[in-house]
């Protein structure tokens, strides 16, 4: 089972979006700051990382995690409530591998994520 961590400081995201991604597969941690986000990551990399763009320290904590050991290999999803282009640079420059709008839904978090969960940790 990966583990995956959710940043984002709306509960009701996490909510839904850790019950469809458990029922994916995933071990999901959650976090609704960046400092408890790296906290967890100090303790076990996560495979995947979905971190909220709109999330104070959003790049910050991208780059700490790269800097990691094993950081180089997490999946990280850079989530936007709009494709801005240049907020999309702002996460590609600091190491997101590929962005999540904002609202998903278990059709999309299904589409992006099912064949991830199966790949081994």
């Amino acid at each position: 089972m990966q583990r995956l961590i959710l940043v984002d400081k709306s509960v009701i995201i996490r909510k839904v979006a850790k019950r469809i991604l458990s029922d994916l597969g995933f071990l999901v941690s959650e976090a609704d700051d960046a400092q408890t986000a790296l906290s967890i990551c100090k303790g076990r990399v996560p495979a995947v990382m979905i971190v909220d763009a709109c999330l104070p320290g959003a790049t910050d904590l991208i780059g700490e995690v790269r800097e990691l050991p094993g950081g180089d290999k997490v999946k990280i999803y850079y989530c936007l409530i709009e494709g801005k282009f240049k907020h999309m640079m702002q996460g590609k420059r600091a190491g997101a591998d590929d962005f999540l709008l904002k609202p998903f839904d278990r059709e999309i978090l299904t589409k992006v994520f099912s064949d991830q969960s199966k790949t081994a940790a």
